[in-house]
């Protein structure tokens, strides 16, 4: 940083911690979370913390699935492949290469000489000890059904596995690449619980948890690639994202995510603060319980869409949501254009008209939402517009981890849930999310329906992608005009930060990897 830029950093920060001592009275940051040392001519410190508006609900990759965990497990764990943010093609990362010797085998050579956080060997042994954990039934890992056609896992030597699948699987290399199938340290997993411990290959490693306060992570020194400039990564969880903003504001968080729209204009308004949005893979949506009635009703479901203007939605996300009536969304492979206006059309009238004919008028709704995210904005806009046309509409909130429980248990009615969709592959959004086979785990919506079963079942046994790319669109028309989801947005991913982050990049997929991330 050149010298004007520091005295200008120094000044606006002078000028805001001056601030924020006048006007609160309340806690101020310790030491040990203050932005840097620069106040008395320092060096910055190479620490970031990252503020998340909900509480990890584990760091391991088998037995999570959701995007607050997630964001922590991809610092300290790695994958075979990985995506390429900007050309969305599949790299190798711990995997050396790859060959197809017949169209149901896969032959990965694996890079040599890299060492588990724990010192332990990361070897073929590895990788078939972790995707045997996560195949297994009495393990129950929630996002068991990425590598449900693999046949077997086996070692051919130290640095070389085979992967027999059950059929021709064309997204596997994707699958691979998808932060739960990170490769664990056996040895931590069988002598411990990475749950609350874990050990994977990573740049970053588990130092504590205090659950509900913090997770605190630090360089490994070790790291294969060169260690990071970053010493130490904090995950601060502060529930109210407006207090998130203030924290950012004041120097004692240097990085959000996430950002909902009604923060935006705050947050470009604080000169020492960079915002990066770019439009991405998640889709955010509201579901109903097809296991309840009326919501395992097609023209109920039908009703509620033509209720849900979702145009007027996404107009209040300032550019932070793309409207699209599309299940699988226009940065994901599978996606045609035709899908775009393939929904219902919002028409209140033909709403009421359709709940009146069907004896629904007058419904008793619970509407069940997490308190993070924009999850409760989605939940008041439309419990608004449902008691317009003659529904009655309450609204049940939670914290996210009792969310996902509650919602995995089948204990709610109509709800709203996202899906980063990491891999951009439309086949991992369609199986997990609403193929019978997840009913019980992923398919939270109990959706069942044989013909779309066997549309995406072709997407994933294909290996041509242009045949692959025609059985996505019809699945993904199949379940628009069965009303299976109303989508109210799909993700435009974001971050703010301090502008002495350097080397933040996100992903289209929302993910991010702190590896070349410096303070200066």
């Amino acid at each position: 940083m050149k010298i004007s830029k520091m005295k200008v950093l120094f000044s606006s920060m002078l000028v805001l911690l001056l601030l924020a001592v006048a006007g609160c009275s309340g806690d101020s940051p310790s030491s040990d979370s203050s932005t840097d040392g620069s106040a008395k001519g320092e060096n910055v410190k190479q620490e970031i913390t990252y503020a998340a508006t909900s509480d990890i609900v584990g760091l391991s990759p088998i037995d999570t699935n959701d995007s607050v965990s997630t964001a922590m497990i991809g610092q300290i764990y790695e994958t075979l492949f990985t995506r390429n943010g900007e050309t969305m093609e599949i790299e190798p990362l711990l995997a050396k290469s790859y060959e197809n010797p017949d169209k149901n085998t896969w032959v990965i050579k694996l890079k040599e000489g890299i060492k588990f956080q724990d010192g332990t060997d990361f070897n073929a042994e590895a990788v078939k000890y972790t995707f045997d954990q996560f195949m297994d039934p009495k393990r129950a890992a929630p996002r068991a059904s990425l590598l449900e056609p693999i046949e077997s896992v086996e070692v051919k030597d130290e640095y070389t596995v085979v992967i027999k699948t059950k059929y021709p699987y064309g997204p596997l290399l994707a699958a691979l690449s998808h932060k739960n199938a990170s490769i664990v340290s056996p040895t931590a997993d069988k002598d411990g619980d990475i749950m609350s411990d874990p050990v994977g290959t990573g740049p970053f490693e588990f130092v504590e948890r205090v659950q509900g306060d913090h997770v605190t992570l630090k360089k490994n020194e070790n790291y294969w690639q060169g260690e990071p400039a970053l010493e130490k990564v904090t995950m601060k969880v502060v529930p109210e994202y407006s207090t998130a903003v203030s924290m950012l504001e004041t120097g004692e968080v240097q990085f959000i995510d996430g950002i909902p729209a009604e923060h935006l204009a705050r947050i470009k308004s604080i000169e020492t603060v960079e915002v990066q949005t770019k439009e991405g893979t998640p889709v955010y949506y509201l579901g109903f319980n097809m296991n309840k009635e009326p919501f395992s009703d097609q023209d109920f479901r039908k009703a509620i869409a033509h209720a849900v203007n979702t145009e007027a939605y996404v107009k209040q996300l300032n550019g932070l949501g793309v409207q699209n009536d599309s299940i699988i969304g226009p940065k994901v492979f599978g996606y045609k254009e035709e899908a775009k206006d393939a929904g219902y059309e919002y028409d209140p009238e033909k709403a009421k008209e359709i709940l009146k004919d069907n004896g629904y008028k007058g419904q008793k709704i619970t509407l069940l939402a997490s308190n993070s995210g924009s999850y409760m904005k989605m939940a008041e806009i439309v419990q608004s517009q449902l008691n317009e046309v003659g529904l009655d509409v309450s609204i049940e909130s939670m914290e996210w981890g009792t969310f996902l429980d509650t919602t995995a248990q089948g204990n709610f009615e109509m709800t709203f849930l996202g899906w980063t969709n990491s891999t951009a592959d439309g086949s991992e959004l369609l199986y997990p999310n609403l193929h019978s086979d997840n009913i019980g785990s992923s398919n939270r919506m109990n959706y069942n329906n044989p013909e779309f079963d066997k549309l995406v079942d072709q997407s994933r046994t294909l290996v041509d992608q242009e045949a692959r790319l025609q059985k996505l669109h019809e699945a993904n028309m199949l379940a628009i005009k069965d009303a299976v989801w109303v989508p109210m947005n799909h993700g435009v991913v974001s971050a703010a930060y301090d502008k002495s982050v350097k080397g933040l990049d996100l992903d289209p997929t929302g993910t991010w990897s702190l590896y070349n991330v410096s303070r200066e």
